[in-house]
């Protein structure tokens, strides 16, 4: 990574987790007012999410004024640098709203190519997980640090943990692949957003399939799983950054595997 000082970047980007915890923390399971974007699908906002946006936002322009900021809540900054800091201020709205602790703080730079490092927060139990792209990743709790690393030697489906945050989302062929590959699974786990693939940074889940994905909802999943050994792509094997399908596997072996049931509705 030329010209990116990391140490200083992930400081950054962990002053900034730092900043939404407290905001996230004071609204949660507090009844909160819930605002619905314009769509036709449900899709909650909160003032969680604007009032940590508009935090990390701020305290982006004193420290890295020449970056540009891509969040969901507000229009995009367009930066000078080459580089933009991509922000889900609470991803997994639905569980922030029902007092379900699996929503995240996403935080991650990109460069010209895609995210370079990333920070994935969880405010109400403490952790942390960190990652720079294909090279590390880690967890923080509890005032202890410990590297990530995918869980080895599923290869097959059949031994799999699969996971994704709601098969309703998935429609047409879709459905019909997913249903296809998650009949076939060991265990499925729903729910969990990008929780899910925290998860499987950590050796816990296997495999997380999903769908309709936005550039801040995938931005900071990348360089964690990538980081902790796992393999993260679209469902045509390229790369995920910018959104919409979504694959991470344990295991390149899983991936393939994975990538064949759901070829047919690849995109």
């Amino acid at each position: 990574m030329p010209d990116l000082d990391v140490t200083a970047e992930l400081a950054l980007a962990a002053q900034l987790a730092d900043a939404a915890r407290p905001i996230a923390l004071q609204h949660f399971r507090t009844g909160l007012r819930v605002d619905a974007k314009p769509a036709h699908e449900f899709d909650p906002v909160t003032e969680a999410d604007r009032a940590i946006e508009a935090r990390i936002r701020a305290l982006l322009a004193e420290a890295r004024p020449q970056d540009g900021v891509l969040g969901e809540e507000q229009a995009e900054t367009v930066g000078q640098s080459g580089r933009t800091w991509v922000i889900d201020p609470i991803d997994g709205t639905r569980a922030f709203i029902a007092g379900l602790p699996t929503w995240c703080v996403l935080i991650a730079l990109y460069g010209p190519d895609g995210p370079l490092l990333s920070i994935i927060d969880q405010p109400f139990t403490g952790e942390r997980y960190s990652g720079v792209l294909n090279e590390a990743a880690w967890l923080e709790h509890a005032g202890s640090r410990q590297p990530l690393r995918t869980r080895s030697g599923v290869e097959r489906i059949e031994d799999a943990i699969v996971s994704t945050t709601d098969p309703g989302l998935f429609a047409g062929e879709e459905a019909e692949c997913f249903s296809i590959l998650s009949q076939g699974a060991k265990v499925r786990r729903y729910g969990l957003d990008a929780y899910a693939y925290a998860a499987l940074a950590a050796g816990g889940v296997d495999l997380v399939i999903e769908s309709g994905l936005k550039a801040w909802d995938v931005g900071a999943l990348i360089p964690v799983v990538s980081g902790a050994g796992g393999v993260i792509t679209n469902w045509r094997g390229g790369p995920a950054h910018e959104g919409g399908q979504m694959l991470a596997a344990a295991t390149p072996q899983l991936h393939a595997r994975a990538l064949d049931l759901l070829a047919p509705a690849a995109r």
